[in-house]
């Protein structure tokens, strides 16, 4: 099982939001900080022992994963994994949502939340990412579940790693929220639950 987690809050209530990619490494907010502890416990709850850890490496996402394991019964170390970074925005990184939609369109943010398509400009290399989530799914033997923190613009690259694992309403994973995949029999992908906050 793998349990894919996006970080807590990085703007404070009232701050109007930015799009924060791979170049701006902003660290949780009081009200992130309390998701991320919320996460823990509730995975605690559920009797998640987490037999590995992945991390991308910028604060937002090393901060959620540190709170979320210290729930954990039996320590387990991080392991930072660069593919699980943020994407980069170019030239609209760090910048307010109407500047960005203003210069790419609704269509082009459309495509992005639901095909995965980047709009012009942005840094991505899908097909890394893809093939990267595919590698994991195909050849992680761990015998518990696998947690990764991570960025909403990387973790929708999970579901789109193989075609059945698409989602009818979108890939976004909001702000201290995770999603579910699962390896069943024949290594067989479902997606039992995805956006879901304690």
């Amino acid at each position: 099982m793998f349990v894919i987690v996006r970080h807590g809050n990085t703007f404070a209530a009232g701050e109007p939001s930015r799009r924060i990619g791979a170049r701006t490494d902003l660290p949780l907010t009081r009200a992130g900080r309390e998701q991320a502890q919320a996460l823990g416990v509730h995975f605690a709850s559920l009797g998640w022992h987490f037999s590995r850890v992945l991390v991308s490496p910028l604060v937002r996402t090393v901060e959620t994963a540190r709170a979320i394991l210290r729930h954990q019964p039996e320590p387990v170390i991080p392991e930072a994994c660069e593919w699980l970074r943020e994407i980069d925005h170019g030239p609209d990184e760090d910048m307010p949502e109407d500047a960005v939609l203003a210069r790419i369109g609704r269509e082009a943010l459309s495509a992005w939340d639901l095909e995965g398509r980047p709009p012009p400009g942005w840094i991505v290399d899908g097909e890394a990412r893809r093939a990267a989530w595919r590698d994991l799914f195909s050849a992680e033997t761990s015998s518990g579940p696998i947690l990764l923190v991570t960025s909403n613009g990387a973790a929708r690259f999970a579901l789109l790693a193989a075609p059945e694992l698409a989602l009818p309403d979108g890939m976004k994973l909001p702000t201290g929220a995770y999603g579910v995949i699962r390896r069943g029999a024949g290594d067989a992908l479902t997606v039992p639950a995805w956006g879901m906050r304690p």
